[in-house]
């Protein structure tokens, strides 16, 4: 039974488990730890600007932090583009991570094949180089040619026709070449890579805007920036491997596509855990990668980016609820475990529900607090069950306060926690956010920040 007391910063559970919160002494570049911004200058990192992306330094704190060192298995249940799986494999660690964004999935596996044939590389370049005239001219000859044929609007409407044509006539040759499966992922992310790179409307993340022109809008050649890219590319596979003091090739990675609501992971197997679940703002994952996956006619609409991705995500947006839906209600099993923190949330939730009513927009914060946590509480229960004892488990992540009724995101996880089964928890706070909605008076202004929640597993 956890105690919640949402105002103390030092707190006892019913199990006399000490609770702390508290400003740790931590490196004074802390306060991107929580950002992609780091992580866009390191090598393979950089490979896809993935827009929940978290910082390897603080990956490589912890690692450092905790002793978990060659031989050790780490495990991040939100992998998203990696950063905890390559830290691992730079430093000789092993790991496991759980995607469910089939399209992020396909990237990260990418980046985390180190050893592919540099001369087959090169190869295909040339051979694109060589037939990329050819097959342009091709398209542009047949009179009955289209773009709008070959992908939706939102695509045609982010580059001009030339730009457009000659990425399609790159896609053709990619889909036409026979390749072996590590280079051909290896271009995948090139080609995946250039698309927001050469855009000439704003494609920044998170949200695409086709009739807004980038401010430094030059159309940039899309085949030299493909072959800049794959050769600055695999550049960065010898540097990482340069760089690193281990040797790799010793350690073992297993990503899984799929939900880390119930993964296929033996029991006390893990050493560590480090991850960043989706923060609870509102922020719809499968949309930011909407521009991705029309090009590569993963999806061709907003119905297919659901049915494919949006459905298989751990409940983070309103734009994943349907209210008809009877699943988003406080799970028997939590209410059971954890009542004064399912308590809360459910009054949380009758609050934004009476909100709502008389906001704009009318979103479903209410039952996307309940899908959230129902979601979580599973998750941290399959985290518990798969560490080792003496270990910790680390969540970054950030609080939020929809329609302004705050929600102490990382307190509530930690106590999920010591409900199930840790023993204790820390926060530790990297930053304070939401300073630069205050002069905007559709936003709250609950002062916000961002945190890592230690979870601890004793003997």
């Amino acid at each position: 039974m956890c105690y919640l007391n949402l105002s103390s910063e030092v707190k006892l559970n019913s199990n006399n488990k000490q609770l702390t919160l508290f400003q740790q002494e931590l490196p004074h570049d802390v306060k991107n730890w929580g950002t992609f911004k780091d992580s866009l200058k390191a090598p393979v990192h950089r490979w896809f600007t993935y827009p929940a992306g978290f910082s390897f330094k603080a990956v490589e704190h912890s690692f450092a932090r905790f002793f978990i060192t060659e031989g050790m298995t780490v495990y991040d249940p939100f992998m998203g583009s990696g950063t905890t799986n390559l830290t691992a494999k730079s430093k000789g660690i092993s790991s496991i991570g759980v995607e469910a964004h089939s399209f992020v999935y396909e990237i990260t596996k990418a980046k985390m094949e180190w050893d592919i044939d540099k001369k087959k590389i090169q190869k295909f370049i040339s051979y694109l180089n060589s037939n990329f005239h050819n097959k342009l001219n091709s398209l542009s000859d047949n009179k009955n040619f289209s773009l709008s044929h070959y992908f939706p609007e939102l695509v045609v409407k982010c580059y001009s026709e030339e730009t457009l044509k000659k990425l399609l006539t790159i896609r053709e040759l990619y889909n036409g070449y026979v390749f072996e499966n590590k280079e051909k992922n290896f271009f995948f992310v090139v080609i995946t890579a250039l698309l927001r790179n050469i855009s000439s409307a704003a494609t920044g993340w998170p949200y695409i805007a086709p009739k807004k022109v980038k401010i430094t809008s030059s159309d940039k050649d899309a085949l030299q920036e493909f072959n800049t890219l794959a050769l600055s590319m695999l550049q960065d596979l010898e540097d990482i491997k340069f760089f690193s003091d281990v040797d790799y090739k010793k350690s073992n990675h297993k990503l899984i596509l799929g939900s880390s609501v119930d993964v296929s992971i033996d029991n006390e197997s893990i050493d560590h855990v480090f991850t960043s679940p989706p923060y609870l703002n509102n922020f719809d994952y499968s949309d930011r990668t909407r521009l991705e996956l029309y090009f590569w006619g993963i999806a061709k609409n907003w119905k297919d980016i659901s049915d494919k991705i949006r459905t298989k995500l751990i409940t983070s947006a309103t734009t994943q609820i349907q209210r008809s839906n009877p699943k988003y209600k406080i799970d028997n099993e939590f209410k059971s475990k954890c009542p004064e923190v399912t308590k809360f949330i459910q009054d949380s939730a009758n609050k934004l529900s009476e909100l709502r009513k008389v906001k704009g927009g009318k979103k479903s914060y209410d039952l996307m607090l309940i899908g959230y946590f129902n979601d979580m509480y599973k998750i941290i229960t399959e985290v518990y069950r798969v560490l080792k004892k003496d270990t910790k488990a680390l969540f970054v992540l950030g609080d939020s306060a929809p329609y302004g009724v705050y929600i102490p995101t990382d307190k509530l996880i930690g106590e999920i926690g010591c409900a199930i089964g840790f023993d204790s928890y820390s926060l530790e706070i990297l930053r304070k956010r939401g300073d630069k909605w205050k002069g905007n008076p559709q936003r709250h202004h609950v002062s916000l920040r961002e945190s890592i929640v230690i979870l601890e597993k004793n003997a």
